[in-house]
């Protein structure tokens, strides 16, 4: 029997939400271990360091980036999830110092279950962002699915000498976050709860299109994007694949208003949890517990971490030479 338009709350057609229902981190590391693909001589990023996208040379000065990213509900609100779910995909483009050129539509509709005016929403919130960015949407792949998903494989293109990459990070540079964190936490809330956080939204459906061109014209040549890992996730994999330490400085993180207080109210993903499980042997950290699980809230199209400063960025830290540890938190 189909839900009415008007009453569905999609969040609770899923059993996580939005890039908090990622495979856990060392899971993933796990299963890929030892795929290599097909190594080529115009590969320029594969599987290796964990970046945000595949990058191909196929002419001289010209790369073709590819990735694919989609993901439960992570609001009630079908336009909304649309928006939030290309801005996540077109972000994997953006974290590598790419423009995106083209999309296409992943979606999966439980179509006995749900209304296809709502599958309509998601498409139009995801054509809508896509405009924004000036990335045609091509047609895609949909399928009868038990869950609601949506997402977009997108192509982009860069410049392959001006890559921004998880192993270019330098010792003696500082680390700029983009956004704010805390997506994680309040999406939990809203979807236990049903409260709408506006602000929350509108990070996620901010394109990070400026803060890319913005790395690259300040000659940053690492950077990723902060999502389904949390931050203290995605600078792990970035530190280690740069041979550094990465330094936090936690008091200089900026928040979404209200995300400390749903940490305090229990508003933790699982998916956050499991982030930091997998980090903690390799951190040393003078905070607490609570301090921790917000560093790695599983966030959904969060900002660019990036190694170096940016206009608009916040410094959050730097990094060091290798040390005892891949990442300090103090």
């Amino acid at each position: 029997m189909t839900a009415d338009v008007d009453t569905v709350r999609l969040t609770q057609y899923a059993h996580g939400g939005g890039c908090a229902c990622k495979i856990p981190p060392g899971e993933l590391e796990d299963m890929v271990r030892g795929l290599t693909g097909i190594a080529g001589a115009d590969l320029l990023v594969g599987l290796d360091d964990g970046d945000d996208a595949a990058a191909v040379m196929v002419a001289d000065g010209l790369a073709v980036l590819a990735t694919a990213d989609f993901f439960t509900p992570v609001v009630d609100d079908a336009y909304d999830w649309g928006r939030i779910a290309a801005a996540n995909a077109l972000s994997d483009i953006y974290a590598m110092g790419g423009r995106p050129v083209l999309a296409v539509n992943l979606l999966g509709w439980p179509r006995d279950v749900l209304p296809t005016e709502l599958a309509a929403e998601v498409l139009r919130g995801g054509l809508d962002v896509a405009r924004l960015a000036g990335c045609p949407v091509a047609g895609g792949h949909s399928i009868d699915d038990p869950e609601p998903k949506y997402g977009m494989a997108v192509t982009g293109v860069g410049d392959p000498n001006r890559l921004l990459r998880n192993d270019a990070g330098e010792a003696g540079l500082p680390l700029s976050l983009t956004k704010p964190l805390g997506v994680g936490v309040l999406n939990n809330r809203h979807k236990a709860t049903g409260e709408v956080f506006p602000e929350a939204v509108a990070s996620m459906v901010a394109l990070n299109d400026v803060a890319s061109r913005d790395a690259l014209a300040h000659g940053v040549r690492a950077a990723t994007d902060v999502t389904g890992f949390g931050l203290l996730g995605h600078l792990y994999k970035m530190a280690r694949a740069s041979g550094v330490t990465a330094v936090i400085d936690a008091a200089a993180v900026p928040y979404l208003d209200g995300a400390r207080a749903s940490l305090a109210a229990g508003y933790v993903p699982g998916g956050s949890q499991r982030n930091l499980d997998w980090v903690h042997p390799h951190l040393a950290a003078a905070v607490d517990h609570d301090e921790l699980l917000l560093l790695a809230d599983a966030q959904t199209s969060g900002g660019l971490l990036v190694v170096g400063e940016v206009p608009g960025g916040t410094v959050i830290g730097e990094l060091v030479p290798r040390g005892d540890h891949v990442m300090q938190v103090r």
